[in-house]
């Protein structure tokens, strides 16, 4: 279904793919009023001001995949039966947000269903299971799933880089754009369900990582979070993928960001840092990135299980009867068990050479120790999981051949597909749990060994086990998975060091046995208290709360394409009309014109910072005009300015932030604050130069008031914690003297007590009013964090002694972003614009004036003849 306001993302999306055409039935989108059914208009619905009359809490979850199983019916009429699909995640996590949610799920289904049939299934899934099935083509499915996922996304975020056409493939731009056009086709369905007003939504994992931008552009006030469940790569790994700011810019158009672990949170927020140049910081234990007003929330958080679905399954009889036949199959064998995808990721023939080694150095284990190897499907397809599954049964064979005697095989591969209960029947039976991936998102199978070692008393009967004996297990966790932190009674591996793991295999087989159960207790503990259920309402609180604010700012869209995003402000806060000003210019008497150089009056891109010739030339005009008193603000040092304004002789400058003020250039140059001595500079400078050794691309910059430490070009991470470390360490050596330090834009900079720009714009308000000049016009800009001070000082003198009564006021900020100021511009041309306009008003006034003194010459002339 398509809509005009994607029809830049749809250009992107177009290529071969399918033209997206409207369904001829379409489900109700929600009842605004008793007893009617309003439709989401697509042509006509450009924002979500409108209220909504339902209050009741509703949360729209999006996967890849409805939690559906699907199956044809046996009468042979071509109908299709749905049920539940207890194992699916979506599922499982409704647990978690309370009976008072209402939970609508949007996703594809596994199965093709035929076109003449999606309208009957989508209206029968919708009213049995509150699901929203979105029909992908095959074609473009498989361009989507196996393609871009599967051979892009996948590889690239376990840290496989593309180097050849064998290792995940190069990317392919057509696979791209199938990925954009699903994810548009996801977002379609759920505009067709949302109240954009009241609804939460949650995304989940890679399959949707622009979605969030379709959503945002629609509805922008949109309550959206995000959950990724594969690992989040280091910024040397995931720079290299070519579309990597579309992805970074579209997950930043959500309000929350879920990681299963610290590790893949920091790596993401570092690739914010490195390639988009945003900050984050630590508020009140939650980080925050700052984009656009907005705060983007990154919350940690390692999903758990469903324990009330595995304790139901251990309790069935055809559980407790697969217990006694492993039983049987393996008495007087210790069982280690392995429960893996057949994939490159999970490291089965790593685990099967560890076992080899074991069973090489440790004689005495051999007819022992047993290795049960389970390795489901591969979700992928391709020649690495033919690689996988060929190199995994010719380990297997060469070990059971070497140390295999008759009646058995050390290692005991099923490849074949086991019911959940014959899975939770080898958990049961096994002495210890092996997963040693080399690199997996969370991996929840350690966690569903934990539960099922506790058991159950048929079990344990089964067993002959003492139903009040403590329980015990032991886990082998490779630490580059995502659940291992959260273990801490495991024994941590390197799954790529052999020898490692067979020594750590040797070493669960002999802990002690009150030792297994310490290690087990303190699992049990953890993993029953941070289920699935925990996991899911933790994850609503936190969206809740990063969406509060939402009904209280401003809100609207920039950008183009994937690149778009939302900005949020303060409702006052708006752009400043170039026509609206100049009319007020036009008619006031006493002005006061205050403008920041760098930023301001020239672009902070631009590798030259001298201005130039049409700037200086509207400087002049504006200084001509005796009712303006203009001031140009700079951080740069005096003897600078001088030379690039020497042609303007009425130019009032204030260098180094406003320590240093020259009204004219015919005066002489004054200081705002009252500084002696600069004894500190000899304290300060010693300790930037040790940093500045150690932190390559930065530099000192010397002033006369002021030192500055500059790490611009300096690595983006390793300058920001050299910064902090070096705030730290002046605040601490001159915490005696009086100055102050203050970190700013790649800047750490040391200056006298008291110093800012606002000292200037105090300066000329109280200028001005000695001259009996009540100023009637302020304009103030500025471009970044130092210009504030000036922003406060000019609001705050309204309605004071300092102005008129009539004062117009404008303080401005260059660009939209979050300011005192309550006007903003766009950029550098058309700030200059704006005083374009100015001048031109002035030289026509200074005109009109001189025309109007020729005249009065010529009659007084013409009056004596």
């Amino acid at each position: 279904m398509g809509s005009r306001s994607y029809s830049n993302l749809l250009d992107l999306a177009s290529g071969d793919n399918p033209n997206f055409s409207r369904e001829k039935k379409r489900l109700p989108r929600v009842a605004t009023v008793a007893g009617i059914l309003t439709e989401l208009d697509d042509d006509n619905s450009v924002g979500s001001d409108a209220r909504s009359s339902i209050c009741q809490e509703r949360m729209i979850i999006v996967g890849n995949q409805l939690p559906l199983r699907a199956h044809l019916s046996s009468d042979g009429s071509g109908r299709w039966n749905f049920s539940w699909d207890e194992d699916s995640l979506l599922l499982q996590l409704k647990d978690g947000l309370g009976d008072d949610v209402e939970v609508i799920y949007v996703g594809s289904l596994k199965e093709e269903i035929d076109t003449s049939q999606q309208d009957d299934v989508a209206q029968t899934l919708f009213e049995t299971f509150k699901c929203v099935p979105a029909f992908i083509p095959p074609a473009l499915f498989s361009k989507f799933y196996h393609g871009f996922c599967k051979q892009h996304l996948w590889p690239l975020f376990h840290y496989m880089l593309p180097l050849s056409p064998d290792l995940g493939g190069r990317f392919d731009r057509s696979l791209w754009q199938a990925y954009v056009s699903v994810n548009k086709i996801f977002a379609d369905k759920v505009m067709e369900v949302i109240n954009p007003d009241d609804d939460f939504v949650w995304v989940h994992d890679y399959h949707l990582m622009v979605l969030p931008t379709f959503l945002r552009k629609r509805f922008n006030r949109v309550k959206l979070g995000f959950f990724l469940h594969s690992p989040f790569p280091s910024s040397e790994i995931y720079r290299t993928l070519p579309i990597r700011d579309e992805l970074l810019r579209a997950l930043l158009n959500s309000d929350l960001i879920g990681f299963h672990t610290f590790d893949y949170a920091r790596h993401f927020l570092s690739c914010c840092s490195r390639m988009l140049g945003l900050s984050y910081q630590s508020k009140r234990g939650y980080i925050g990135l700052e984009y656009y007003g907005r705060t983007v929330s990154i919350k940690i958080l390692p999903v758990g299980i469903h324990i009330g679905q595995l304790q139901s399954v251990l309790n069935l009889h055809e559980t407790e009867a697969k217990v006694a036949q492993l039983r049987d199959q393996f008495r007087g064998q210790t069982v280690m068990l392995g429960v893996d995808d057949m994939d490159i990721f999970k490291g089965i023939s790593l685990k099967l050479l560890a076992m080899e080694q074991l069973l090489l150095q440790h004689p005495d284990k051999r007819g022992e120790v047993v290795l049960v190897q389970i390795a489901n499907p591969a979700r992928g397809r391709g020649r690495d999981v033919r690689e996988v599954q060929s190199e995994t049964h010719a380990t297997v064979r060469r070990i059971n051949e070497a140390f295999g005697r008759p009646g058995y095989a050390p290692v005991v591969l099923i490849d074949s597909p086991l019911q959940f209960y014959e899975r939770i029947a080898y958990y049961v039976i096994a002495e210890s749990c092996l997963v040693t991936a080399v690199r997996d998102g969370m991996n929840l199978i350690p966690y569903e060994y934990i539960i099922c070692r506790q058991g159950n008393e048929k079990l344990d009967e089964t067993l002959g086990l003492d139903p009040s004996a403590a329980k015990k297990s032991m886990l082998v966790v490779s630490e580059f998975i995502g659940c291992s932190p959260s273990l801490s009674g495991a024994i941590r591996v390197n799954p790529w060091n052999i020898d490692a793991v067979a020594e750590a295999m040797d070493s669960a087989l002999i802990v002690p046995e009150p030792e297994k159960q310490l290690r087990h207790e303190k699992h049990y503990r953890y993993v029953s208290t941070h289920d699935v259920a925990y996991w899911a309402r933790s994850f609503l609180q936190d969206l809740e709360r990063a969406c509060r604010d939402h009904v209280r700012r401003r809100c609207w869209g920039i950008g183009f394409g994937l690149g778009f995003r939302v900005i949020a402000l303060d409702p006052n806060f708006r752009k400043l009309s170039v026509e609206h000003i100049v009319s007020a210019y036009k008619r006031t008497k006493n002005r006061a014109i205050l403008l920041d150089y760098d930023g301001t009056m020239i672009s902070s891109g631009s590798i030259s910072t001298t201005p130039n010739i049409d700037a200086v030339a509207i400087l002049n005009s504006l200084c001509r005009d005796p009712k303006n008193v203009v001031f140009l603000v700079s951080g740069k040092d005096r003897k600078t300015l001088t030379e690039w304004f020497s042609s303007c002789e009425r130019l009032g400058i204030a260098a180094e932030h406003g320590y240093f003020l020259r009204p004219s250039q015919d005066a002489n140059w004054e200081t705002s604050v009252s500084v002696t001595e600069f004894d500190w500079k000899q304290i300060a400078e010693p300790v930037m130069k040790l940093y500045t050794e150690t932190t390559d691309g930065s530099a000192i910059e010397t002033k006369e008031s002021a030192l500055v430490w500059n790490y611009q070009y300096a690595d983006p991470d390793f300058g920001s914690c050299q910064a902090k470390e070096l705030l730290d360490h002046l605040e601490s050596v001159l915490a005696n003297e009086p100055v102050s330090v203050k970190s700013g834009q790649h800047i750490v900079e040391v200056k006298p007590q008291g110093v800012n720009k606002g000292l200037v714009a105090e300066h000329i308000l109280a200028t001005m009013t000695q001259k009996g000049m009540l100023p009637d016009f302020f304009l103030c800009i500025g471009d970044d964090r130092s210009d504030e001070d000036m922003f406060e000082v000019v609001m705050s003198a309204r309605g004071g002694p300092s102005l008129s009564p009539v004062a117009e006021v404008f303080a401005c900020t260059v660009g939209q972003k979050p300011s005192k100021a309550k006007y903003y511009l766009e950029d550098t041309t058309e700030i200059l614009r704006m005083l374009q306009g100015f001048a031109n008003a002035s030289e026509q006034v200074q005109a009109q004036a001189g025309r109007n003194a020729a005249q009065a010459s010529e009659l007084a002339v013409i009056g004596r003849e």
